[in-house]
């Protein structure tokens, strides 16, 4: 299991009676600091805990607090009999971006056959999981795959995506260069979106890259393999007619 299990980070006085909601987030608040803002907090009685959501400059996170408000956990919780990360799915959840939000007039698009299966990739040029992602999506066919430059690796990455969108066809351009390592030559003087969506990315706190988005607003991180893309791509999509 990723991370191991889960650890406790804080102790407190344990109190014989059960806390409310008002009482877990004075103590979370107590604990974590003023700046911290605790976004939400309910108990899940299937668990015998509360869940507490912060939310700060990183993005959000999740602890869970035991009904008695004397254990503060942080970590991921699995369900024993499937595997399931129950965490991780509330994650994504918490994490998920409305999807005709996103500005596709940045994007690089490419559609393959009819389209139905869509995705938008935060991606930068010197990022070896994007390339090994963006390979990956280039095997599939009936899908619009939406790339937004996203050059926060390396220094080069500014001019290349740079270069990349002031490229006669931005797609071949960025297809060349992701794909077959060939780089951009178009000089790298037009206007460009590029810083605006540095500071989008970081916004919906794509903190590494490949980030990645489904047209249910779920959001997901790295070279997943390609038979589970293909499953999410599916399960968010309409289906094949």
């Amino acid at each position: 299991m990723r991370q191991g299990f889960a650890m406790v980070i804080a102790l407190t006085l344990a109190s014989t009676a059960f806390a409310d909601e008002a009482a877990v987030r004075r103590m979370m608040r107590a604990k974590l600091g003023a700046e911290v803002r605790v976004e939400s907090v309910q108990r899940v009685p299937a668990l015998g805990l509360f869940e507490v959501v912060i939310r700060s400059a990183e993005g959000p996170r999740i602890f869970y607090v035991d009904e008695r408000a004397s254990l503060i956990v942080a970590g991921e919780i699995f369900e024993a009999k499937s595997g399931k990360n129950l965490t991780e799915e509330r994650m994504r959840r918490l994490n998920a971006v409305e999807w005709k939000s996103l500005p596709f007039d940045w994007a690089l698009t490419t559609t393959r056959g009819s389209g139905r299966r869509k995705i938008a990739v935060f991606s930068d040029p010197n990022c070896p999981y994007c390339k090994i992602f963006e390979k990956n999506l280039a095997k599939l066919d009936d899908i619009t795959v939406h790339i937004f430059l996203y050059p926060v690796i390396k220094p080069q990455s500014v001019a290349q995506t740079k270069s990349v969108w002031c490229s006669k066809d931005r797609v071949k351009a960025w297809d060349d260069l992701m794909l077959r390592d060939i780089q951009p030559s178009a000089v790298p003087d037009c206007d460009t979106p590029i810083e605006k969506l540095v500071e989008l990315g970081r916004r919906l706190g794509a903190n590494s890259t490949p980030t990645w988005f489904l047209v249910n607003g779920e959001r997901h991180q790295g070279a997943n393999p390609l038979d589970e893309v293909t499953r999410l791509l599916d399960a968010a999509s309409p289906p094949k007619r």
